[in-house]
């Protein structure tokens, strides 16, 4: 495929942030941007019917995908999932995707291991030069990342995940255009530290889960490393509450809030000030994503998700939800989700659907997009 005019542009400025040493712009509005912006997409259908709901409610299998504490209190020993999400739908792209894959094993009454897929395609991408007029090679742009995590219970309400995750980002690769810089793959290495806490055995009542994923090394595309980017470090919590009306029924609601743990991008103006951003450690960027000087405003930076289960039997799901970023330099997006799941013999199927709403740049690149998952129980 070929990218129309307007979508080139986005995705070449997009990569020349990236890339370029000298990409921070001048803005009287802080910026946060990270490398890798595709570990920050929910893959799993589930949460995506629930406006990206998934850190305190009920376990279940997608959890391998964040939450990871909550797989030992899976019932089904064994399972194996794929999920689909296909990216700018609106605009016609039948190349631009993130497909995911994982399994599970529960090993004993106390914990379980996990490892996971993610690889995000940004299609073919025809590149031209400066001027507009010379055409440059087309590339695939793709991403992906490798997971693997143990779970563990700590005692009858209180259980702990820990996941390593290799991280491979190719953008574009070798010279670009008249540049002298060599363009090559990007490659990190980062972890999860997750934990669940559940009220009641059966698990009817109130969870709470928290989630600090991404901890990890910075990440450089080319052969100049003095400059290398940020991943998306990021910290969550999560509450819900199970009501089960009967043996049959049950409904669950509740709430996640996460934010970036990034510093806002420098003022270009001032070299001192760009010069720390690329120089701090990476434990220093975590706290100073919490500062005045150097972070994001706190009523800025903050992402919620709000959503509903029904639950009929566990063979049967509706899901509805509602997610808000208050970030204005990545968009501002507000949306709602609707979804739902059935279950088969040993297999489930999740379906979700986010609904068309904002513009512009808050427009998501999911409206109007149905995202597909499956669940196969051994």
């Amino acid at each position: 495929m070929h990218l129309n005019k307007s979508l080139f542009g986005f995705v070449f400025c997009i990569s020349m942030l990236l890339l370029s040493n000298n990409a921070l712009a001048q803005t009287s509005i802080k910026l946060q941007s990270t490398a890798v912006p595709f570990m920050m997409i929910s893959p799993d259908a589930r949460s995506g019917g629930m406006g990206n709901l998934s850190l305190g409610m009920s376990p279940e299998a997608n959890d391998l995908f964040g939450n990871t504490a909550k797989l030992p209190y899976l019932t089904e020993p064994k399972g194996f999932l794929i999920n689909y999400t296909p990216w700018l739908k609106d605009l016609g792209l039948n190349d631009v995707y993130l497909a995911s894959a994982g399994f599970y094993k529960i090993l004993n009454e106390q914990s379980a291991i996990n490892s996971s897929l993610r690889f995000f395609s940004l299609g073919n991408i025809d590149f031209t030069d400066e001027s507009g007029l010379t055409t440059l090679p087309s590339q695939r742009p793709s991403e992906f990342s490798f997971d693997f995590g143990y779970s563990l219970l700590l005692n009858d309400k209180l259980s702990i995940g820990a996941t390593l995750r290799y991280i491979n980002s190719r953008l574009v690769k070798g010279p670009f255009g008249t540049s002298a810089v060599e363009y090559r793959a990007g490659n990190t290495a980062s972890a999860d530290i997750s934990f669940f806490y559940k009220q009641n055995p059966n698990l009817n009542g109130f969870h709470a889960g928290l989630l600090l994923s991404n901890l990890g090394g910075k990440i450089s595309y080319s052969n100049e490393t003095k400059n290398k980017y940020y991943i998306p470090a990021n910290i969550g919590l999560g509450i819900g509450y199970l009501n089960k009306i009967d043996a049959d029924n049950s409904v669950e609601f509740g709430v996640d809030v996460s934010r970036l743990m990034v510093p806002a991008s420098p003022d270009n103006s001032d070299p001192e000030s760009v010069n720390y951003y690329f120089t701090q450690s990476v434990i220093n960027s975590y706290f100073n994503s919490f500062s005045a000087k150097y972070g994001m405003p706190f009523s800025q930076s903050l992402k919620a998700s709000a959503g509903i289960e029904y639950n009929y039997i566990n063979r049967f799901y509706l899901r509805g939800g509602y997610f808000l970023d208050n970030n204005k330099s990545l968009g501002n997006m507000q949306y709602f989700t609707l979804g739902t799941s059935f279950q088969y013999a040993q297999s489930k199927f999740n379906i979700s659907y986010l609904v068309p709403s904002g513009g512009g740049i808050t427009r998501n690149p999911l409206s109007n997009t149905l995202r597909f998952g499956s669940v196969f129980f051994f």
